[in-house]
């Protein structure tokens, strides 16, 4: 059972999930997901969008819970504070400002301006730059100030995200290209006036009115926070596993390092050498001794068996 919910039917209504926009400015590749026409406005089939938004989710925890990087992309008015806020909840990086072109396909540079972010910021906090003149300071500042808001969100990104999401790839575009020439798969949330060619897991939806918004990328947010968790139990629990196994082998070795006082097998053994070292050195004595005592006792028997001879009187 997903520890995250996903929105019932009811819920999505209430948000207003289900209003796209005007006929006019419909994409026809939007189509399979249109369930009717209401005054001129596309509605949005929400049995489509229960479904595919639960696919959505399975999908972002499952990255989630390996570890992997996640990138959340939304620069609208009305959904970049949302993307920041959601993102930040969850554990995933974010662009809401402006999505910098080559941030995918040319990401040794954007490497190379976050590095450069990062060794400013902690100039400030160490006091590092205290020795410029103040001229020099504020120019640094400025700086900071302009690179922290385009690079601000994915400044811990250390190399290319697993996925995109994206809220309204009409919108960000370039982003969703640049996803698709190297390969990394995209989840969106795609309104009927968008292209949704090119989109791994389509989320069809409302992606300008707040509330609409706000609950779809919420509902995200709350599967990628919870494969987070997933990840962060699961690294727990192979660190208690291979300080257990740490333990057993050292006290396997502890038990295998044995003196000869301590092993009564060692001891019988070298007690055993000891005697027959003992009786192989004091042998030839023995022999000795025995050999004396059967001479002296032979020379005993033929005094005895030999008649003594009578004295004569002269």
């Amino acid at each position: 059972m997903s520890k995250y919910k996903v929105p019932k039917i009811e819920e999505l209504i209430e948000a207003g999930v289900h209003f796209g926009h005007q006929i006019r400015r419909w994409h026809p590749k939007m189509e399979p997901y249109i369930y009717t026409v209401n005054k001129n406005i596309h509605i949005i089939d929400l049995e489509d969008t229960e479904r595919l938004l639960k696919e959505a989710c399975e999908y972002m925890y499952k990255l989630a819970s390996e570890g992997k990087k996640i990138v959340f992309v939304g620069t609208k008015k009305q959904s970049k504070d949302i993307i920041k806020s959601e993102a930040e909840r969850s554990g995933a990086m974010f662009v809401n400002e402006r999505w910098i072109g080559g941030t995918l396909t040319n990401f040794p540079t954007i490497k190379k301006n976050l590095d450069k972010l990062i060794k400013y910021i902690r100039g400030k906090e160490t006091g590092e730059f205290e020795k410029y003149t103040k001229k020099e300071r504020l120019l640094i500042d400025r700086e900071t100030e302009k690179m922290n808001l385009v690079y601000g969100g994915i400044l811990s990104l250390a190399e290319t995200p697993a996925v995109l999401f994206v809220i309204d790839p009409k919108r960000e575009k370039t982003a969703v290209k640049e996803a698709q020439n190297v390969g990394i798969p995209v989840v969106a949330i795609v309104d009927t006036n968008a292209d949704p060619t090119g989109i791994d897991y389509i989320i069809p939806g409302n992606d300008d009115a707040i509330k609409s918004v706000a609950l779809l990328v919420r509902t995200v947010s709350d599967a990628v926070e919870e494969g987070y968790k997933e990840f962060d139990r699961k690294g727990v629990e192979q660190t208690k596993k291979e300080d257990k196994k740490a333990e057993h082998v050292t006290s396997e070795k502890e038990d295998m390092v044995v003196t000869t006082t301590e092993s009564p097998v060692v001891t019988d053994e070298i007690e055993e050498i000891e005697e027959k070292l003992v009786v192989e050195v004091a042998e030839p004595k023995v022999v000795e001794k025995i050999e004396e005592k059967e001479d002296t006792g032979k020379k005993a028997a033929e005094e005895t068996k030999a008649p003594k001879k009578a004295k004569v009187k002269k």
